[in-house]
Parts: C-alpha cells; structure tokens; sequence
C-alpha cells in the first residue's frame, strides 16, 4: 500500500519555470502530444519523437523532449552527488562478469551489470535491445508495465555509450550506468503519461521528473518504461482498471501484490535487476514477498520525497525492489538524498550503505514477533511462520541472541492510521467530473475521509506519535525485530479486490499484512528477505521474512540481510516464468 498524493493544478504552477505547457490530447488511437518542460531538460534545438509503449493494444506515440531531461533542483542546479559512490565501482564478488553475452544479462545483478559495463563487455545498447525483448516476451503474462519507453532508453544508452568514450577514468562514471531501472507509475517521468493507477487522470503527461527520478538518472539507469500500480497506491493488490493485472513470475495465477507489484514482477522475471518502488504501508516490502525479491522501507526521512511532493503524515517514502541485497545497499547510497527544506533530515552513514553488506554485524538481538499486530486473531499461514521460524533458528546459528518479542501496541490503535490513509486518500487531487471513474474502494476511502474532522485528524497525527514513543520503549531491549513479512502466501488474482463490499475488501487487506505498517507508522526501517520458499500443489512459492530495525539503522539491517543471504542463498532461484 502506498498513496500517492499531488495537487496537479499547483504542480503546474511550481513548474512555471520551466515553461511547463502540460498536454493532454489523446485520439482513439492512442496518440499523445505533450510539450516537455524546457526548464527541467537538457535542451536540445528540436524536440524527438520517442515511442511510449503502452499496455493497451495500440501502441502510442508522444512528443517528448531528449531523455536527458533531468528535473533540476529549486535553485537550478543538480543535486550534489554524494562522493561515496565511486565505491560502488568495485568488482562484485558473487559472480565474474567476463565475456559477458547478451543472452547472460538478465542473470546479473545491477552492481555486476554495471561492472560489466564499464568494462566494456557489453554495451549500453545491446542491454537495452535485450531488456525490451524480455519485456515484449514475458510483460503479457505478468502485467508489469502500464507504458514502455523504448525510444527515451535508446537514447540514454547512446548517451551512455558517450559517457564511456569521453570518461578519463572509471571513477568519473556514474555507478549504475546502463543498468534499466523502470519506474512505478507513482513518480513522475518527465514527458511520459502519469496514470497512478487511476482513469481519473485521463491522459495526464508529467511536466517534470520528480526528486527520485531526477537521482535515478544521475546514477547512470536507463528508463525502460513505467511500472503497474493500483489506484493512488492505495491496496496491496496491483488490479488496476487501466492495465492488467500484475502477477507472480512464480505463479501466475497469484498477484504479484502491491502497490509496487509491477516493479516487484518485472525484476522478479528478469526484465530489469533494479526497479523502483515506493511503501506507505508496506507497498516495497508485500510484493517483495509475493515476488521472491529483497524489499527495503527506508527510515523516514532517509530517501526525501522533494522537491516538489510533501512529506505529508510521513508514512510513505521511496525506495527500490531488487534480487540481491548488494543493488539494495548500492540504490539506497544513490537515493539517501534531502532536498532544501525537508522536513524530515537524516544524517548519512559514517560510510556508505554498500559498505555495510561487507561488515559483519556482530551479535545482535533479535525479537521474534508472530502475533499479529494491526488485526487481532488474523490467521497466519503455516508457511509465513514456519519462515520466521526457521530465520530464527539460523539467526541463532550465526551467533544472534532470539527472543520472543512482545506486540508492541493494541489493534485498536492502527485506527489512527486508517484515518489517516482516507484522509489522504480523499486529498488526492480528482476532478469533480472525474470522480465517478473512480474504482470503489477509492470512493469508499474518500468517503471515510469526509468523516474525519480536523481534530480527529491532528489527533490521529499525535496518537501515531505517542504509539512510536511506546513501541520504541516496548523494543527497547532488540536490535533487529525479526517477523514473516505477510500473514499468507502469495493471493490469487482477484481473490482479495472487492468492488461490490469495499469495506470487506479492506478489512482483507489488513488481515493480509498485519505487520507491515507498523514501520510506516514509527517511520523505522524494515526488510523483506526471500529466504524461504513454500510448495503449494507442486508450485514453488516465495515467503518473505521481515527484520525491522532501530530508527536511522539501515547499516545494521542490511549488514544482517546480507549476513542472511550469505547463509542461505537464494540467488539461483528462478521462476518458472524466466
């Protein structure tokens, strides 16, 4: 789950700067015109024509500014790189990346793609040209794409390709250049439609890349397309009207959850290594689990959502869905960032993040919560807690000190975060006239919105504060709280999205995630770990284990993942959709 809010008619105006004309025209064919913003792109004399590939069955076609378009900062200028990330040049050591061919790409992992990249193996074209083939093969069965970008990748790949002549030393190239990273469709790519999910946006094309994106190019990734998101991120299920469902490489059957569920099924298939993804209430981490992937929330604050988005209650932030911890650790030193402003400011790491998946944790202790928290007497699948379990045990075996932990606070007091989540649900910004194309569980939410006064509201805001004092002291003694990431196995398409009982079709939702919120609503940092996997009729499931840490403490949490995941890899999994 993970809302995405944004007032379009302010966004146009924070963008008069940059000379924003936002179109909107689409024919029944498909066709999109849009001027790009002139502010936010490296301008070139003439605009290109890009092909925007789109889920439905007739490709479209935009007007859009060179792909090089990276959003600038309030005051003009790119954010400064942080100078830890030459460090991330260094060789991967889990696989050697010699001679690398174009039918091995989709076995590496970001960091090594990378490497091979700079070492000229292979060339930023022949990835792209690969990764649009897997898309165009694999994308039908599993709904991870709702636009695909093929032209602005082209693009950045011959930009690339430039950057690698003209660089006098590796150490001058940005550390994941020429790896594909899609985004979720709750960020906006400059000159790219931006649906979020919803048919009440209409033909919306973003005037400029938000804060995430603006990182993610400077970082070298290549734009591939936008990924499938429910409605305003809002369930954990990624069905949305406008686009295929998005579905488990594992079994396609089942979804692949959400709201990041086509991020989490393109990397899951090989697509792309890395994609992004955003978590208001668990949104990385559920179809981390559903997918077989490594899903990290950032401490609130680590990753900032400016400069144009408001931190708003808190809950949301951004992040990446990855197969290896290392492209976890890597995009977190890419992405820890704050823009003027923010209200929310962490300090960095003494080192960098990539750093800590080398270090050792120590001996830590680790509570191991089962009981769930938001719905009391939710049933929990067997294999989610035999998972947990058995992560226990092996924790135990690497010197770790396990526990019981206790829940650390009363069912009744997730109803602030529910009045919460309809309060924001309502603030997004949907045209009267546009209301009715609203899927009904929005409307409902909106609805319940209108309920909350602004008192309630203020003091949903102050009890979620109280309720992050009590846990933190009802944690006080652990490290690391270790607890299945969901309460059951991957659910089958449809099974969950209720259009005629909204009501019951929330309600589902938080029986299915009964832990993952609570590190939205502390803000902490938490992980999703496929260490497990369940046999269901003769089909290899993935089960996601979560470890939630202190507040700021993503070294200590991704130095015990990779600990983890060198203990008991996962890496030559495959699903049977590859």
């Amino acid at each position: 789950m993970n809302l995405v809010i944004i007032d379009y008619s302010r966004r146009r105006d924070s963008c008069a700067s940059v000379k924003v004309t936002i179109g909107g025209a689409c024919d029944t064919r498909g066709r999109i015109s849009s001027t790009a913003p002139a502010g936010g792109v490296r301008a070139q004399a003439q605009p290109v024509q890009r092909e925007v590939r789109s889920t439905t069955r007739f490709r479209s076609r935009a007007t859009i500014s060179p792909s090089s378009s990276t959003s600038t900062a309030p005051n003009g200028r790119l954010p400064v790189a942080r100078p830890v990330l030459s460090s991330l040049h260094g060789d991967p050591p889990a696989r050697r990346v010699d001679d690398v061919t174009r039918t091995q790409i989709h076995e590496l992992t970001g960091l090594e793609l990378a490497t091979a990249v700079r070492k000229r193996e292979v060339s930023p074209s022949e990835v792209v040209e690969h990764t649009l083939e897997r898309a165009d093969r694999l994308d039908p069965s599993i709904g991870a794409f709702v636009t695909q970008t093929p032209d602005l990748a082209r693009e950045q790949a011959a930009e690339a390709k430039t950057l690698l002549q003209q660089a006098r030393s590796d150490d001058e190239l940005p550390p994941f250049l020429g790896v594909p990273c899609p985004v979720k469709d709750l960020a906006m790519v400059a000159g790219v439609p931006f649906r979020s999910g919803s048919a009440a946006l209409g033909d919306f094309v973003a005037p400029a890349d938000d804060g995430v994106v603006t990182l993610l190019r400077r970082a070298g990734t290549l734009m591939i397309g936008k990924t499938n998101t429910p409605e305003f991120g809002l369930p954990p299920y990624t069905e949305p009207d406008i686009a295929p469902p998005a579905r488990t490489p594992w079994d396609t059957s089942r979804s692949a959850g959400g709201s990041s569920g086509g991020s989490a099924a393109a990397v899951a298939a090989g697509i792309a290594p890395v994609a992004h993804g955003s978590d208001g209430g668990g949104s990385i981490r559920i179809p981390a689990s559903a997918c077989g992937l490594v899903g990290l929330k950032p401490t609130r604050g680590r990753v900032s959502p400016g400069p144009y988005r408001p931190e708003g209650a808190g809950l949301a932030i951004n992040g990446v869905l990855t197969r290896d911890v290392r492209d976890t650790a890597a995009l977190l030193d890419v992405l820890s960032h704050q823009w003027p402003g923010d209200l929310y400011v962490l300090a960095p790491p003494q080192t960098t993040f990539l750093d800590a998946c080398e270090r050792e944790p120590g001996r830590l202790r680790v509570g191991l919560l089962t009981e769930p928290v938001i719905v009391d007497g939710a049933p929990v699948d067997e294999a989610c807690l035999t998972a947990a379990v058995r992560t226990a045990r092996l924790l135990e075996e690497l010197g770790h000190q396990v526990e019981p932990a206790p829940v650390p606070f009363a069912a009744e007091r997730w109803d602030s975060f529910e009045s919460i989540w309809s309060v924001l649900a309502l603030s997004a910004p949907v045209p009267p006239e546009h209301e009715h194309l609203l899927l009904p569980l929005t409307r409902w939410l909106r609805e319940k919105g209108r309920s909350v006064s602004g008192l309630e509201y203020a003091s949903a805001l102050g009890l979620i504060q109280t309720t992050t004092h009590e846990t933190a002291a009802t944690w006080a003694a652990y490290d690391v709280v270790l607890s299945p990431t969901l309460a059951q196995l991957p659910a089958p398409v449809g099974s969950q999205r209720d259009d005629a009982d909204p009501a019951g079709d929330f309600a589902r939702q938080m029986a299915f995630t009964p832990w993952t919120s609570v590190w939205n609503l502390t803000g902490w940092p938490a992980i999703s770990l496929p260490l497990e996997t369940a046999d269901v009729d003769g089909v290899s499931l993935p089960v996601g284990v979560m470890l939630g840490g202190r507040h700021g403490a993503e070294e200590t949490l991704l130095s015990l993942a990779a600990q983890l995941e060198r203990a008991r890899p996962w890496r030559d999994r495959r699903p049977p959709l590859w």
